[in-house]
This record gives structure tokens, sequence and C-alpha cells, in this order.
């Protein structure tokens, strides 16, 4: 199935995010669920009953069972999932295994902040081969700045502590990786650098949500500036020219993979065809939950596990809207050459308050000129002799009706995931190839 086209039937879900908790222990500055335009977190359970469970695990079974797959991801995430209790987690990934029956696979992922994550729970997850991504914007300072508790306190320390216990010997193998959000007040090399000190698998930076109407912090109004890309870029250039391949850095692999003809896994860029679905603690079918950003009830489908098949929610115009390739962008987008790289940005940051999402990202300058800066060192390094040559400084600055170089189109299709948790790509091993080093040393 092609990634450039329109879908000509839709792709089953292949991933479902469960809001197993709806409440947090933190008090993040940026979070789309408690900061942002949408406040329905407020009148939901603050836990997902065993009734949801139950009916969701039968939801998720009978849909892969009537597409003919044989497995699924399932991302347990909040809130703080972790403040729904090893004992209810445990239950809950036993019981839609269970239900899914041994001709089903079921993969699941924890998203945390890692407060709550201890050995108790690192043994659940240990038993039950469900691996863990924490949620680390770099050292004290840079989480202090936005990841702090309700009462002012650094949850850095804490964070630092499960992942302590994480990568050592027993459960290293469990680490999913790093999640990160792009701060411009934080050094992006030290950023980096920091998160490395933990030896993650993949590092992935997600820009801060934000709307035409609600514009990121940092992000000027004149298009000729490019912060975001900036910042990215001097983590790309660090991580791109490093020796041996550190970990991977799923941004930038996921850009490079699209420049190369492939297909993007992630919902940020590249116009693979959305595959994942939402299921709050209520049992409400949510689209991308970090439609939350744009205004109050965005995400919002009308269906619940209770009632609805989850072919209901893959027949709403929404999800059929994000499955149909290029025919889903901007109308503005159309004409650039960056479009099949970039894909319109993540769909929420299309919002304009009167226009709805018919928007470039509020990031295209900087999406632009980061793809603009990848495509020009991918070019570089195909030239003879020239796999590990360092960035040229200077050169001339590409713009949206002049690019530095042309971007191919990718040809291959796949499914994607959400951008919100760390949920590695199944051909992990394909995007570590774009690096200039791969099969040159094992990660840090």
């Amino acid at each position: 199935m092609r990634a450039d086209g329109p879908q000509d039937a839709p792709v089953p879900f292949q991933e479902f995010v469960l809001k197993v908790h709806s409440r947090c222990n933190l008090a993040c500055d940026y979070c789309y669920v408690y900061e942002m335009a949408d406040q329905s977190w407020a009148r939901r359970p603050r836990v997902m009953s065993t009734a949801v469970v139950r009916r969701t695990g039968e939801r998720i079974a009978e849909h892969l069972r009537g597409h003919g797959l044989t497995a699924a991801s399932v991302v347990l995430h909040g809130g703080e999932p972790l403040l729904a209790g090893a004992h209810r987690l445990e239950q809950l990934v036993t019981e839609l295994r269970r239900l899914a029956g041994p001709r089903i696979t079921l993969s699941f992922v924890v998203q945390t902040n890692g407060t709550l994550l201890d050995r108790r729970m690192l043994e659940l997850f240990r038993r039950h081969d469900v691996r863990v991504g924490v949620s680390l914007d770099g050292d004290r300072a840079a989480t202090d700045r936005h990841r702090r508790r309700p009462d002012g306190g650094s949850s850095h320390p804490a964070t630092v502590r499960a992942l302590e216990l994480l990568t050592g010997p027993r459960y290293r193998p469990l680490f999913a990786g790093l999640l990160a959000t792009v701060d411009l007040a934080t050094d992006p090399v030290r950023a980096y650098e920091s998160l490395l000190e933990f030896a993650p698998p993949t590092v992935d930076f997600l820009l801060p949500h934000g709307t035409w109407s609600t514009p990121p912090p940092g992000r000027p109004a004149d298009p000729a500036r490019t912060p975001y890309a900036d910042w990215l870029i001097a983590v790309f250039e660090r991580w791109y020219a490093a020796p041996r391949r550190e970990t991977g850095v799923r941004m930038l692999e996921e850009i490079l993979v699209l420049l190369l003809g492939g297909a993007s896994r992630i919902e940020s860029v590249g116009l693979s065809p959305a595959a994942y679905v939402v299921v709050e603690t209520d049992g409400e079918i949510e689209l991308v939950d970090t439609l939350k950003a744009a205004y109050p009830g965005a995400a919002a489908t009308g269906l619940t596990v209770h009632a609805d098949r989850f072919d209901a929610a893959l027949a709403h115009p929404a999800v059929r809207a994000g499955q149909r390739g290029a025919a889903r962008l901007p109308t503005a987008c159309r004409v650039c050459p960056a479009q099949r790289v970039c894909g319109g940005g993540l769909y929420p940051h299309r919002f304009r308050a009167g226009r709805g999402f018919d928007n470039p990202s509020v990031y295209c300058p900087d999406l632009y000129r980061l793809i603009d800066h990848l495509a020009r060192r991918v070019a570089g390094a195909a030239a003879p002799g020239a796999a590990r040559r360092p960035a040229r400084p200077g050169g001339p600055r590409a713009t949206p009706d002049r690019p530095a170089v042309g971007f191919p189109i990718g040809r291959t299709g796949a499914a994607v995931g959400t951008t919100e948790t760390i949920l590695g790509a199944p051909d992990r091993a394909n995007r570590a190839a774009v690096h200039p080093t791969a099969g040159t040393g094992e990660a840090r």
C-alpha cells in the first residue's frame, strides 16, 4: 500500500492507546492533557475499571480477528499510568492477552514519568514482557523548568532513580527509550548528552504542542526564523557525527528514512496512514489525543467500547482523512517540495480558530529547514568518500519556494503510531542503518 496516495480501503488499527489512569502526579506546564484547550480529563473516572478493560479487550480481539491480523501493540498511557497500581496493571495485561487468545500476539509498552517506577513494578513488567518508555527532558535544570510536582518540588531525582534501576542488567531488556520535549531554553547538545547517560535504545524529541491560535513557546511570527529547527539540527549534527551509533533519535531517523525513499512510522512526519486509536478511562473511543491541544472536544468521536466496534472509529471521517496520504494535506502544502517528507507535520499543530486544520503546521518553517538540512547531509554523504564528512558551515539558506536540494518521494507504505510513546518501530534495524556508522559498534 502506498503512503503517498489515497487509501482504497481503511488500514485497520494496529496500536491501541489505553488511558488506564486519567490523573497525574506531576504538573508539567506543557502537558496537552491538563494545560491546554480540552479539559475533559476532569469529568472522567480516575482509573479504567475492570468492566472497561474487559470490553476494550473484547473489542481489540474482535477488530484484529475481523481484519485477519495476528499482532498489535497496546500502549498503557495516562495521565500517569503507574497511578493505577501494580495489581490493576497486571490484571489489565493478563485480561487483554486472555481475550486476544493464542493466535494473536499483543505487545505492551507503558509510557511513564518514572517517579513511581520501582522494583515491584519492574518485576511485574518483566513477568509480562511490558516494555517501559520514560519521559525526561534532560538534566535537572531542564527537567525542573517544566516537569515539577504539584507542590513545586523537583521530579528529576525520582526519575533518575527509576532509570538507574531500569537500566540495570535485570531490567535493561525492558527499556524502550526516552521521550523528551524540546525546550529552547536548554542547550540541545547538553540535553542530548544528558539523556545519553542512561544509554537509551532510542530518544524521541517532541515539539511542544501548539497551534496557530496558541503558538508554541518561542515560535516567532517571522517565518525566516527557525529556532526549533536550529535546536534539532544541533542534536542531529552531534548524533550524526558520532564515531559510532550511540542511540537512535526517532524523529531524525524517520526523516532520513523518508528522504531515502521509505515510509514513516510516526504521525509527525510523512504520509503513512494513521493506524492507532485511543480509549479513555470511561471507554470513550477518541482520535489522536494530542488534538486536545486544539479545542475542547477535538479528539471526540461520540463512540464508546460499550456500544461500538473499532470499525466504527475506522469509518470516522477524521480517521479516514488521516489515511488518505497526500490528499489529506492542507491546501497550502500541496505544492511544497517537502510535502512527502513533512506530511504537513503533526495534525493538531495545523489548527487555527476559524479555519480549522486546513493550514500548514505552526512549525512549518522549522520543519522545512530541518528536512532541508538533513537532505543536504544525505546528499553529501552519498558522494564518494563523504560518508563521514562533517557538516559544511554556511551555504545558501533554503526557503519554502527555494529548496536547497530535491526531496525524494517515499515509495513504501507503512502504518504509523502515536508520537506520545517511545514504542519502537518494528523495523528498528532498518532505521539504525540510516546512521553513517551503523554496524560499527554497540550503543553505549
